[in-house]
């Protein structure tokens, strides 16, 4: 079936966060003990709130970090470390700068223009990831090499945004449009899906575990959801995931994370026949960890030498 082998000792799981019915809307209470502690495991020293302009980001990290669609100032302000009545502020004044919203008593959200600029921040970063597939095909004796990133209108979904299949046609892997639709966008299946989903909150990566597996899967998806956390911890252990027969019969697969600002956006993927393939040997790993770490770099808040 070819799960891959689990890490003995399972990596910490990322930080959890508990969703809160609508909190009391006015400035509130002072701080407590008990808002330092996410605060301090998510933030770390960021909870201090040396300045305003900290103190505004760490509430607008939070509504990334937290998941879900809506969060209370209490819930903010336990998240970050800060005080109630500084989150009700922030709030109060995003909300007039367009950053939030409010769409309940008591409860707030990202503006849509928060995503307009994501897409900006996003342009042009990947104008040479063509190349680096391209590389990576080479490198890996004509490897079909993908490039997934996280869906830009969901956390929990995957979708393919470049290629270097060389000559090949896509039907050759056996997939229908629906598969594409349902087996290759699911982060629980294949070894691109799982990189993503080890690396993401734990509220998206239950979100997950609580969808059904594709129809379409290979026989070597797993099926456990222990299983599957198991090799969760091992990605992030290794660095990278190992795939056999799991989004499609007879194809097996290796992915690396893509990371930017300590963030996954992405995986690249190296997919190549079974019969060719077996077991992936290490000189296609490291290619592709390397093509993966070659975006990672596109990605980073300064460029490096060879960017610049």
């Amino acid at each position: 079936m070819g799960n891959s082998t689990t890490a003995s000792q399972p990596a910490a799981s990322p930080a959890s966060a508990s969703g809160t019915a609508a909190e009391s809307e006015g400035p509130g209470r002072p701080k407590s003990a008990r808002q330092t502690a996410k605060g301090a495991s998510s933030a770390g020293s960021r909870a201090s709130g040396s300045s305003h302009a900290e103190r505004v980001f760490l509430v607008q990290t939070a509504f990334a970090e937290l998941g879900g669609s809506a969060h209370g100032p209490g819930e903010i302000a336990e998240f970050t470390g800060l005080d109630d009545s500084v989150v009700y502020r922030i709030l109060q004044s995003g909300i007039y700068q367009r950053i939030f919203e409010r769409v309940d008593r008591g409860l707030y959200r990202l503006r849509t223009s928060a995503a307009q600029l994501a897409f900006t921040a996003l342009d042009h970063r990947l104008d040479g990831a063509q190349t680096v597939l391209s590389d990576l095909r080479t490198a890996t004796d004509g490897g079909l090499a993908f490039l997934y990133m996280v869906a830009p209108f969901s956390g929990a979904q995957r979708q393919c945004v470049d290629m270097a299949v060389g000559d090949s046609d896509l039907a050759e892997l056996g997939m229908t449009p629906r598969d594409v639709l349902s087996v290759t966008r699911s982060l629980r299946t294949g070894a691109s899906g799982r990189t993503i989903l080890a690396y993401l909150p734990e509220v998206l990566q239950q979100r997950v575990l609580a969808e059904p597996v594709p129809d379409q899967a290979g026989p070597g998806v797993y099926r456990d959801n222990d299983a599957l956390m198991e090799s969760l911890a091992e990605v992030r252990d290794l660095g990278y995931a190992l795939g056999y027969e799991e989004c499609m019969a007879g194809w097996n697969s290796c992915a690396a994370p893509i990371m930017w600002d300590g963030s996954i956006m992405g995986a690249v993927l190296l997919l190549k026949l079974k019969s060719v393939m077996p077991k992936a040997p290490e000189g296609v790993i490291e290619a592709t960890k390397e093509a993966a770490a070659v975006l990672s770099r596109y990605g980073a808040a300064r460029p490096t030498a060879d960017q610049a």
